[in-house]
């Protein structure tokens, strides 16, 4: 397994390489760089990437738009920022911008090695702070939602999450959902994403029939 590293903290890099060693695959290859360009120039050499590690603020990047970039130029490459920023507004531009996790440095290292097995395995990590604002949870509940426990929350859907359901039970696509919902592409996978750690389930198919089950959309009709 190939990962990229791009932060400008050599520390950080250091225990990173210990966290990435304890991934289910294993690290085979780590390719570090100090900043974003040199990070896009590493990926250029190695398209063969499992997966970049990214950080928000380091010299060369713009932040949020800096994995806009990266992912519009290696769309086939898995990013997970890893990042200090703990703004829920970063984090959702970030994933709109192509992330496929978002991970808080100061995060325990087991949840870091959760997110990124995650994404490894073709999911998508949200942070507990997105799940909570997209949840409408409390601050009490904040706790629940690290352990992927919003059952807590009584499916207390948002108006988004309740149509990208409907629209899932309809059987319309990532794309045409967007376009039905006036969204990114990439706000309809988190929705999606947090749709199936509030049901409990693993894919679309096993969403809808839970929903049906109780009673979060109709059944669909038969004829």
């Amino acid at each position: 397994m190939k990962i990229l590293l791009v932060d400008d903290h050599i520390l950080f890099r250091e225990g990173m390489r210990y966290v990435l060693q304890q991934l289910n695959s294993g690290a085979s290859e780590i390719f570090e760089a100090g900043n974003f360009p040199d990070g896009m120039k590493l990926a250029e050499e190695h398209p063969e990437l499992d997966m970049a590690l990214l950080d928000l603020h380091m010299p060369g990047s713009e932040g949020a738009l800096s994995i806009k970039s990266f992912h519009h130029r290696y769309p086939h490459i898995p990013i997970v920022v890893i990042s200090g920023e703990d703004s829920y507004e970063i984090m959702e531009k970030a994933m709109d911008y192509g992330a496929m996790g978002f991970v808080c440095k100061n995060s325990a290292v087991p949840v870091m090695l959760n997110a990124l097995n995650l994404v490894l395995s073709g999911g998508i990590y949200i942070p507990p702070q997105l799940l909570q604002k997209q949840g409408g949870i409390t601050e009490k509940k904040a706790v629940a939602a690290e352990n992927i426990n919003l059952r807590a929350n009584e499916y207390n859907l948002t108006t988004r999450q309740k149509q990208a359901l409907k629209h899932l039970a309809e059987g319309l696509s990532n794309r045409e959902i967007a376009e039905k919902m006036c969204l990114a592409e990439g706000t309809v996978k988190v929705h999606i994403a947090t749709l199936y750690q509030i049901l409990n389930v693993n894919n679309r198919i096993e969403a809808v029939r839970m929903a049906e089950k109780l009673k979060l959309i109709g059944n669909p009709a038969h004829g």
